[in-house]
């Protein structure tokens, strides 16, 4: 006789990238293994695949994880950790106004937004005629970011978002462009259009929250800003 079969709950979200609506689960036992090895192995190669194989197994029209923007990789995540495990977490913030104590803080996690500066744009002019378009960094780009030193790096995650070039009504692909073809340009950039490009990743969408946090010691009120999805866990 063949054993029950357990149903789970699902929800619905909505895409912060794209304002599509999702149905998602919470995770199931071996969700919560493959993410536990992923965690103790310590590799961000396996803690990347993880996340990739979680989302497809959870989310039910998400099957290229890869190409999805890492702040929406961030926010489903988020949102499918609350549903498995709860909307509340603890954590412990270092106060800004003595740098050495921490405070006791309980954040709901249905609180959590992607947040995007209001002026933030991904068409980046570095002339009259030239633009350059990005697109934004996706969970596939970071595979081996981290064995990277801090400049290659930088200049590793540019490559990956340019999305077009424009030269007056010409339009140059990524696709189309070689890769030492892309070096050139952009080691061809001036100051002024390489902090432009440095803006974009500035002031792109993150998964971010602002919380008001009383220093236990000093009773000195401070407004500190968690960012990524590792902060919001401890």
């Amino acid at each position: 006789m063949a054993l029950p079969k357990l149903k789970n709950a699902t929800y619905e979200l909505t895409l912060p990238s794209t304002g599509n609506t999702v149905h998602y689960r919470p995770f199931l036992v071996k969700e919560q293994k493959l993410l536990m090895m992923a965690q103790e192995s310590e590799d961000p190669k396996e803690l990347e695949a993880a996340f990739g194989q979680i989302l497809v197994d959870c989310v039910e029209e998400i099957s290229e994880p890869d190409q999805m923007p890492m702040f929406d990789v961030e926010y489903v995540f988020l949102r499918i950790r609350g549903k498995s495990v709860g909307e509340v977490v603890k954590l412990k913030l270092l106060c800004e106004d003595d740098n050495k104590t921490y405070a006791d803080v309980e954040l709901n996690l249905d609180d959590i937004n992607v947040q995007m500066t209001e002026d933030h744009t991904n068409v980046i002019d570095l002339s009259n005629d030239i633009k350059l378009v990005m697109k934004y960094p996706c969970l596939g780009d970071m595979q081996g970011y981290d064995e990277m030193g801090e400049i290659k790096s930088l200049f590793h995650m540019i490559k990956r978002c340019v999305h077009e070039i424009h030269d007056g009504e010409q339009i140059h692909n990524r696709i189309d462009i070689q890769d030492n073809e892309l070096d050139d340009f952009i080691d061809s950039m001036s100051t002024q259009n390489f902090e432009l490009v440095g803006k974009f990743f500035e002031t792109m969408p993150k998964l971010k929250h602002v919380i008001e946090v009383e220093n236990p010691k000093t009773k000195v009120k401070n407004e500190l800003t968690i960012e990524g999805l590792q902060s919001f866990f401890e």
